[in-house]
């Protein structure tokens, strides 16, 4: 093959894959398909979340200003108090936030009670696009909205972003990025707190 035909041979290529991404973006899918191959990463366990807790001196603040997502009704955080809480921050147009949901929603359905309560927060996302997003995967967990500022032991410049608060009010999880929350070593660090 002379080069000339190499040179085409390679900008059918680019132009291929050029398309396949473009077409991917132009009709939001792109995000479904990183967000599902990030999904199979965290089949093979490799990214677990941090569950070092002595690393962890933080006392959580009631003060998170958030509203129901359905109706759009402010939301008392304060009335989570005395229980574990595992709160995750996360956003639709997040591949990470995509491919760590359908663990989530499996560990909610095991443990979610009212001892154990989640709390999803949307964040920067339009309500309707939320609204969809959840109805057309399913999900059953709590979501919630950003009603205010966010409280500065909750910032983070990172999406997905997940704390755990004990009862006593203390925050003894956090992992930025995504993670595989329904793993028997995750389950148990939340039975523990709940005990």
């Amino acid at each position: 093959m002379n080069i000339s035909g190499k040179i085409k041979r390679e900008l059918v290529q680019w132009a291929i894959l050029i398309g396949i991404g473009g077409g991917l973006y132009l009709t939001g899918w792109h995000t479904e398909v990183i967000g599902g191959l990030q999904r199979i990463i965290l089949a093979t366990g490799l990214m677990r979340p941090d569950l070092d807790t002595h690393a962890i001196s933080t006392t959580a603040t009631y003060d998170l200003p958030i509203r129901e997502l359905a109706g759009g009704a402010a939301v008392d955080f304060g009335q989570f108090r005395g229980k574990v809480v595992f709160l995750n921050f996360w956003a639709t147009w997040c591949p990470p936030c995509v491919a760590e949901m359908p663990a989530i929603q499996a560990l909610y359905d095991q443990l979610g009670s009212d001892k154990l309560v989640f709390v999803m927060v949307a964040t920067n996302d339009e309500t309707a696009k939320v609204k969809k997003f959840v109805a057309r995967k399913g999900y059953t967990f709590p979501v919630y909205e950003l009603n205010g500022p966010l409280p500065s032991c909750y910032e983070s410049n990172v999406v997905p972003t997940t704390f755990v608060i004990d009862p006593q009010g203390k925050i003894v999880a956090r992992h930025q990025g995504m993670a595989n929350y329904d793993s028997e070593e995750f389950r148990a660090f939340l039975r523990n707190l709940v005990k």
